[in-house]
């Protein structure tokens, strides 16, 4: 253990006896960044969640009007009953949400029970709380900045002018994280080594994290469920709806057009899920045009290619991500430092090679392995796109479609390294014997691999580990569940619910694995990039004519199944075999 975990937990004790004393549904700090009360969260939220309590954190390096006061002090006067513009607004917002949410909306706006602001010795509010940072101790800090700073220049490309988001995670109660606790504190000394080389360069900086749920479903934290409800409708206030025409009443009144998306985001993500946005599920957010709908203001703002909504939005994109999970530092470093160049001549290699070929052939030389095709061919004769992901989100735009004359956003894996493509069909034998993410990252092993028998528009689990079989279809009962939510509330255009339902059980991804440094770990982000090995993707995959509700990556190891793997063209000739492109040859690269 890198961290003094002896300060570590007198840290949570002193919090939790000093919390223990007030009652709370939830803790909101807010404030101007500083590193103390930023290490101090570490402890303050396992504490905080310890005690079964919610939290949100937000810290700026700048002042700035934060308009959330304003909705709660209207929303108190409101309950109060006090009469005036804007009270009557919020009221008549409140009448059409409530009514299309069940009346679950409204509780959002309730005020947090406790606020507290970071300042010069702790943190101050309704109660006074000391900073405990003695827990934290600085490691390999030098290269540690030198990836952060690659980051900066190189994934992001960040602009004096911009808006920069960098979301952390908190620390939750040992009964909720399978992850080792050193992990999640690496996980604050990496998102350090970010903030301290983007602090006071940019034009705003926000540094964010909120309390996660077990369940998609699970109805979420207070503030960053109303914060996602007023940023979705700011930007869809010009919508010819009632909701909106109310809303947009609202926010003259307020002047929420301060609310500002960031046009940047650094995020390291933990096991769980935001929850339910309930009113992107119940009320959606409708595209200009009024033909489709968009769920979540995630959505409207990144706007990826894959997303069928994208596709009916001509506004552009308003923010690009890089983000990565709560991997060891070291192992973090090492899979972020490496040759870009050489990674991606090896990437263009064999999307070269599968755009040439119209499938590509998985067979592994032992007994018990893969033994699978992709089909990249589609039913127009037209192949399937296959891409690279070489941590690239420089843009707001991607450039690839800007030249097409389209409008979508980028996104990048950190680390970044593989091949992939959206298969047109996948069938055969799929052995997962590495990790897959579900609401965390759960190892697989060789002795008890996660065996799938993928038909071309289908796929049954045979046989895996019982905990992981069990929480995979947990997984999907919820995201089934969530269609037909969207279905009943109408929230999404029936076109897309249709289309999530005929893509449900498919394999939506096939990719070949190419950072010549990721090392074997926990954690799926970087264990899917390792080279010469392999993973897929049950459900959606990354066309929008193959979306669905989840996308569970599963990864194989290549070198241990001794995997062929090719392309090969469809022959004419049933007798010839067509024309081979190798990748793999017996678990080696051959590229």
């Amino acid at each position: 253990m890198k961290y003094n975990t002896t300060e570590f937990n007198k840290a949570v004790k002193y919090y939790k006896k000093k919390l223990d004393k007030i009652s709370f549904e939830n803790l909101y700090v807010y404030g101007l960044f500083n590193e103390d009360a930023f290490l101090s969260i570490a402890p303050l939220s396992r504490a905080v969640h310890e005690l079964g309590k919610d939290m949100n954190v937000v810290f700026k390096d700048k002042k700035e009007e934060n308009v959330l006061f304003d909705v709660w002090e209207t929303y108190d006067d409101l309950i109060k009953n006090v009469v005036n513009d804007k009270t009557n607004a919020l009221q008549e917002f409140l009448k059409i949400v409530d009514k299309k949410t069940k009346s679950r909306f409204s509780y959002y706006l309730k005020r947090p029970e406790l606020i507290l602001t970071p300042e010069t010795d702790g943190f101050e509010g309704s109660i006074s709380l000391d900073y405990s940072k003695d827990w934290f101790a600085p490691y390999k800090w030098e290269k540690l900045e030198k990836t952060a700073k690659l980051i900066i220049k190189n994934v992001l490309a960040l602009k004096k002018k911009e808006r920069v988001g960098i979301s952390f995670v908190l620390v939750k109660q040992d009964s909720f994280s399978d992850n080792p606790l050193e992990d999640v504190l690496d996980s604050y000394q990496i998102a350090l080594s970010v903030i301290k080389n983007v602090l006071y360069k940019y034009k705003l900086l926000t540094i964010f994290s909120q309390t996660n749920r077990e369940s998609m479903l699970e109805f979420p934290e207070r503030v960053s469920e109303l914060s996602a409800a007023l940023l979705g409708c700011e930007l869809s206030k010009n919508i010819d709806e009632p909701v909106f025409k109310a809303y947009k009443k609202l926010s003259g009144l307020l002047n929420l057009k301060r609310i500002k998306p960031n046009n940047a985001i650094f995020g390291i993500r933990g096991k769980g899920y935001p929850g339910r946005h309930i009113f992107g599920e119940s009320i959606g957010y409708p595209t200009p045009n009024k033909k489709s709908r968009w769920n979540s203001p995630a959505g409207m703002m990144y706007k990826f290619s894959w997303y069928p909504q994208s596709h009916e939005d001509f506004r552009k994109p308003k923010s690009r991500i890089g983000f990565t999970s709560t991997v060891p530092i070291d192992i973090f470093i090492n899979s972020v430092l490496i040759d870009y160049h050489e990674m991606r001549k090896r990437n263009k290699q064999i999307i070269d090679i599968m755009q040439a070929s119209d499938k590509i052939i998985v067979k592994s030389n032992i007994e018990n392995g893969c033994d699978f095709e992709v089909g990249l061919v589609k039913k127009d004769g037209t192949k399937r796109e296959v891409k690279g992901s070489d941590s690239d989100a420089r843009f707001l735009e991607a450039p690839i479609y800007k030249k097409q004359g389209k409008s979508f956003g980028m996104m990048a894996n950190i680390p970044g390294g593989e091949a992939f493509t959206t298969p047109e069909y996948l069938k055969g034998k799929i052995v997962g014997d590495v990790v897959i993410q579900l609401d965390n990252s759960y190892r697989l092993f060789y002795e008890e691999p996660l065996v799938i028998n993928a038909k071309k528009n289908s796929y049954e689990i045979l046989s895996g580990p019982r905990k992981i079989v069990d929480k995979l279809r947990e997984k999907k009962q919820e995201s089934w569940q969530k269609i037909i939510e969207q279905e009943e509330n109408k929230s999404v255009p029936e076109k897309i619910i249709n289309l999530k339902k005929k893509n449900f059980n498919n394999i939506g991804e096939f990719a070949v694995n190419t950072n010549p440094k990721a090392k074997l770990c926990n954690y799926l982000i970087v264990n899917e990039k390792i080279a010469n090995m392999i993973h897929i993707a049950l459900g959606s995959g990354f066309e929008p004519d193959k979306a669905t509700e989840y996308h569970i990556d599963i990864v194989i190891d290549s070198p241990r199944q001794k995997l062929d793997i090719y392309g090969i063209d469809i022959s004419k000739d049933e007798s010839s075999p067509g024309k081979q492109r190798w990748i793999i040859k017996d678990g080696k690269f051959v590229v």
